[in-house]
């Protein structure tokens, strides 16, 4: 299949510091896939009504604050709302190793801290995409 992936990067709540988020939009769009960054200081709605409307594979928060707990919850939440749990969750950022096994409880698909490298997220990506799609012609 000749199909792009296409990633949303938020920036949720107050957090105003999005280097991160940039370098790693920029590193998903050298690999080839189609990047929407929405810019700070998104709220979950505004978050998941643009991953709605760019029918994205999936969606990047990057978290700094200290309230992942909260935006990963609340993203989650709005995307079975709207009957898109299939949106891959994915993150980064500031999280405690500790909340990463509640994360991925709550439907976060993968967590990368401080130091990742960028192509293990381009890689994820590209094994995670691919198995959406597979699920979703199953439907």
């Amino acid at each position: 299949m000749d199909r792009r992936i296409r990633v949303l990067i938020a920036k949720p709540g107050l957090d105003g510091h999005d280097r991160g988020a940039k370098v790693v939009a920029r590193a998903l769009r050298d690999a080839g896939m189609e990047v929407i960054y929405t810019g700070l200081r998104q709220t979950p709605e505004m978050i998941v009504s643009a991953a709605l409307q760019e029918d994205v594979d999936a969606i990047g928060l990057s978290i700094l604050s200290g309230a992942h707990m909260h935006y990963f919850s609340e993203v989650r939440r709005l995307l079975e709302e709207q009957n898109a749990g299939d949106i891959l969750l994915f993150g980064g950022g500031i999280i405690p190793d500790e909340d990463v096994p509640r994360l991925k409880e709550m439907g976060v698909s993968a967590v990368f801290g401080p130091g990742t490298s960028t192509q293990d997220i381009v890689e994820f990506l590209k094994q995670a995409a691919p198995a959406r799609w597979e699920a979703q012609q199953d439907l």
